[in-house]
């Protein structure tokens, strides 16, 4: 190493842009350490989608009503932005997380809220209107048993991955739970579609992505291949449960009629179907034909004979 000379030295720093270095400033989101990595929101995918068949076998054993479900939406969003997106009015339960002492919110629209109550009332699925109102006092009193069922199955299905669980708080229809979580905090946003006859709905959950974050390294990288296959016990209390569902059996005998013979009828009428009295009519399986069957009597009550079990056409099995 040589020293340089006054001259040299007074060169380079004549240079232009000598003895500096461009650097190119780089936007820094501050939410980012709450934020779940993407490579790791499929391990959660996978666990959720095991809480909704869970849920899905619970709500269906208590409301004794088939039900379907589906994970529809898994995204991080401030919290300001999840709420933003929720029906106004609506019923939302604030969670507590044991033992990190987190918070979290569960939401269920009203497009639910009230087959369900329906149901639990000894009404039927098909009830369909479009009720956009509070809650009673007694109408959230009557939904506790289920908030319960559902955070059981929460807590059931993080059992296998940490020593979470997943506690009810309040109920006051929403007013006081604005402040569950502080309004820029990165939540992870789960949105849930279920189907209860010919009403569908959503249920939505808000968990702190830190709260996540914090256990996804106990997450094993066998989760993406575990099998979903049910072991025999598992199968055996699924099979139980799924047995004391109810399902609705429909004999149908379809024809057609011109307006003004059906303008024509009358008490006492006589109503010519046009279909023979040996012939097959269709029975249908949760409004999907499954069966054709033949007209008989069975002690004395009129009965049908499942004749053929229909097997065409992917969309109607």
């Amino acid at each position: 190493m040589r020293e340089l000379s006054q001259d040299e030295i007074d060169v380079l720093f004549k240079s232009p842009g000598s003895g500096q270095t461009q650097v190119k400033a780089t936007p820094y989101d501050f939410r980012k350490p709450d934020r779940i990595p993407k490579s790791q929101l499929q391990s959660i995918r996978f666990l959720l989608e095991n809480f909704v068949r869970a849920l899905v076998s619970s709500l269906t054993a208590y409301l004794r009503s088939y039900i379907t479900g589906n994970l529809i939406s898994l995204e991080q969003v401030p919290y300001t932005e999840f709420l933003e997106a929720l029906p106004s009015p609506t019923c939302l339960v604030s969670m507590t997380l044991r033992p990190s002492g987190g918070h979290a919110v569960l939401e269920l629209n009203p497009s639910l809220v009230f087959p369900i109550l329906e149901l639990v009332l000894g009404g039927k699925e098909r009830y369909a209107r479009n009720l956009s109102r509070e809650l009673t006092e007694l109408e959230r009193h009557l939904l506790d048993r289920v908030y319960r069922i559902i955070l059981h199955d929460l807590t059931n299905t993080w059992r296998g991955v940490a020593d979470l669980e997943f506690t009810m708080d309040a109920d006051d229809g929403g007013r006081q739970l604005l402040g569950a979580l502080a309004p820029g905090e990165a939540v992870l946003a789960i949105g849930i579609e279920f189907r209860i006859g010919d009403n569908k709905g959503m249920v939505n959950l808000a968990i702190p992505s830190l709260i996540i974050k914090n256990m996804v390294q106990k997450f094993d990288k066998h989760w993406s291949a575990q099998s979903v296959e049910l072991n025999e016990a598992e199968e055996k209390q699924t099979l139980k449960l799924l047995l004391r569902a109810e399902v609705d059996l429909e004999a149908q005998i379809k024809t057609t009629i011109q307006a003004r013979d059906f303008l024509r009828l009358t008490e006492g009428s006589v109503l010519i179907l046009g279909h023979p009295v040996d012939g097959t009519i269709t029975c249908a399986l949760n409004d999907k034909w499954k069966y054709d069957a033949l007209i008989g009597s069975a002690g004395g009550r009129r009965a049908v004979y499942i004749d053929h079990l229909h097997v065409s056409g992917s969309a109607n099995q």
